[in-house]
């Protein structure tokens, strides 16, 4: 069984499809480990604020069929791909870690380079698994945190009913 870890983002209606991301998630892979919900501006576009989070869980698929399951819940919660990398979007799920595999082909870019760049999925992924290694640089997510820039993009933990 692979460990797998992902994150998960919205900025329209964000109590809705990430509750409606979770049911599918679990349904599909069953426990999760979910991290708190964390609110911050948008990131390379002016939008509303995005809530996002990271979620465990353990599962014998592949990392490819994974990418094909979260786009098939991309287009549940209505998501359509536009033009533009940094824009509004009702769900954004990424894969962030499967196991230790490190892989750059498209659709699996594994360990996500947003892991060490964003606060909202750095912060999340060191709440849930602190001592987790990132299989490039060695250190433990922990680690990654406290080196981490926090006030550079401000998080605030907020509630959503998942």
């Amino acid at each position: 069984m692979a460990k797998i870890y992902l994150g998960l983002g919205s900025n329209q209606s964000a109590e809705v499809n990430l509750p409606l991301a979770i049911g599918e998630l679990r349904d599909r892979y069953g426990e999760l480990a979910i991290s708190d919900v964390y609110r911050s501006a948008a990131v390379g576009f002016d939008g509303d604020d995005f809530l996002n989070l990271v979620v465990a869980m353990e599962s014998d698929k592949t990392a490819l069929k994974i990418c094909d399951e979260i786009e098939f819940i991309h287009n549940l919660a209505g998501r359509v791909r536009g033009d533009h990398k940094w824009e509004s979007r009702p769900l954004d799920i990424d894969l962030l870690l499967y196991n230790d595999l490190i892989r750059d082909e498209r659709p699996v870019r594994v360990p996500r380079d947003d892991i060490l760049q964003y606060s909202f999925v750095l912060r999340p992924l060191a709440e849930l698994a602190p001592e987790l290694r990132h299989p490039v640089t060695g250190k433990t997510m922990l680690e990654h945190w406290q080196e981490f820039d926090a006030a550079s993009h401000p998080l605030v933990v907020t509630h959503v009913d998942l």
